[in-house]
């Protein structure tokens, strides 16, 4: 792709303030931006505050909004209000499951312009050649051992300066596990994401012969990596809707996914040592491990996501779509 317009947003804080002015400067270039493109439509996936800046910019433009992904919940972050405020905001929804639909109708939304595609993140799983275990350690200057953990770790939003202390007793367990090596990613922009990132490099700097961090990996390296790890770590929505389609098992810390669809290879476990640990202890068991070979994702519908929504794009007709009724579910 043509990248047409770059927006820089994103400021040297990531302090709720931080955040807050970083939304305005998003306001500020995408208005500017859509001014000059012209866009028929937008379309904007996900539910951070990026999108939120996306969607509000093209409302007062009035430009048509399709969004992906709707309908979802994520009681423990901002991102459950962005997320529903963008779909009051557009008029055409992409849901990854038939649930995440009808929760979209019920806020209000024409069924008619509600469509469940499934995830898009599932679709280079099924297109990408993925790198071979050989490859992936050149690639990645990082050398497998017996047991392996992907682990990402974002802030709780909601909570106040809790990320710090959840994230320490993750780090304490992962220094208790033999014969394991780990790979980071880093956290996000979110509020205190950068003291989280912090103590990833602390961590790395004492540990180099069995721990490593990427800020990104790209599409191809991080789900090559996937293919051999033991289990992927932390709070991260990747570890709920693209892992099981690798047959290993996620151990969810926290309240940051609470509320969104899992499936059964998803352990959830509260942000302390003792959960934490427990969990790692059912993650290696035999019966789970037994379990994850007929583990099915609610998410994969079978065929390609991405190809639904573009056929779908092509043959919307928006004549008429900026004037949107509610759609009474009690009438």
């Amino acid at each position: 792709f043509t990248i047409d317009e770059k927006v820089e947003i994103l400021l040297s804080s990531d302090t709720p303030v931080g955040i807050c002015k970083s939304i305005g400067l998003g306001l500020i270039g995408l208005g500017e931006a859509y001014d000059r493109l012209k866009p028929d439509i937008v379309l904007i996936m996900g539910d951070r505050f990026e999108a939120f800046a996306a969607a509000s910019a093209a409302l007062v433009l009035r430009i048509p909004i399709a969004h992906l992904y709707g309908g979802e919940a994520t009681f423990g972050a901002m991102d459950e209000a962005i997320r529903h405020s963008i779909t009051k905001m557009s008029h055409f929804h992409f849901t990854s499951t038939e649930k995440y639909r009808k929760r979209v109708i019920q806020l209000g939304e024409n069924p008619e312009r509600v469509f469940n595609v499934g995830a898009v993140g599932l679709d280079n799983i099924k297109r990408l050649k993925l790198l071979s275990k050989k490859a992936l350690e050149k690639e990645l200057n990082f050398k497998f051992n017996k047991h392996n953990l992907l682990v990402t770790f974002h802030p709780v939003t909601l909570e106040n300066n809790t990320s710090k202390q959840q994230f320490r007793s993750l780090l304490n367990v992962l220094d208790t596990l033999k014969d394991t090596n780990i790979i980071f990613t880093y956290a996000n922009a979110d509020t205190h994401g950068r003291i989280l990132n912090t103590m990833i490099e602390q961590y790395i700097d004492k540990r180099r012969h069995k721990s490593v961090a990427f800020s990104t990996m790209g599409q191809l390296k991080y789900l090559s990596t996937m293919q051999f790890v033991n289990a992927v770590v932390g709070n991260s929505s990747s570890a709920i809707v693209e892992t099981p389609s690798f047959k290993i098992g996620t151990i969810n810390i926290g309240d940051r996914q609470k509320g969104r669809i899992k499936p059964e290879s998803v352990i959830d476990c509260q942000p302390k040592e003792g959960s934490i640990r427990k969990a790692f202890k059912e993650i290696y068991s035999k019966k789970f491990q037994e379990n994850l070979k007929n583990v099915k994702s609610p998410f994969d519908r079978g065929v390609m996501a991405s190809l639904k929504i573009k056929e779908i794009v092509k043959n919307i007709s928006l004549d008429g779509v900026l004037k949107k009724e509610f759609y009474d579910i009690c009438s």
